[in-house]
């Protein structure tokens, strides 16, 4: 009997410890959570991982224009003449990054953590057409040269004043 009593906490164990490892393989393939971008406008927050991310290595500049053209489902109202607020993640800010508005650079890169652009008319009306309802935006994390681009955060601004 004891014999067999050991063979079955054996088997127990062994069988947790498969369990175990199993467990710790399916965690090891998961992917590690980007740095995150935040939008702010008034009281009102949005906060989004990246759409593309290379943790150091340059995406370049043709992927990082297609995926500042992605859609997000990231949204958030702005009216007219409100100050529009981004804040990074620090790891963002060592290598700087630029405000892209419907997949083109608008500004040039920043290395701070925090950027408040203040009164801003983003939904003003062009030339003879009406005020566009949505504006997508992204966080564009580049080198102030506009050499290398490691990844982008994607944001849908919705024009509460149509």
């Amino acid at each position: 009997m004891t014999s067999q009593r050991f063979f079955v906490r054996h088997r127990r164990t062994l069988a947790a410890a498969g369990a175990v490892s199993a467990g710790l393989l399916v965690l090891s393939a998961c992917d590690k959570p980007t740095p995150r971008a935040t939008v702010t406008v008034g009281k009102n927050s949005v906060s989004a991982e990246a759409t593309c991310y290379e943790d150091g290595d340059d995406i370049g500049r043709a992927k990082a224009t297609k995926c500042a053209l992605k859609k997000s489902s990231e949204t958030i109202k702005v009216s007219q003449g409100e100050t529009l607020r981004i804040g990074v993640d620090p790891k963002i800010a060592d290598d700087g990054w630029a405000l892209w508005i419907n997949g083109q650079q608008a500004t040039n890169p920043y290395k701070k953590t925090y950027y408040s652009f203040e009164g801003v008319d983003l939904f003003a009306d062009q030339q003879g057409q009406a005020a566009p309802k949505t504006l997508y935006i992204s966080i564009v994390q580049q080198n102030k040269a506009g050499t290398k681009f490691n990844g982008v955060w994607n944001f849908k601004l919705q024009n509460a004043d149509a």
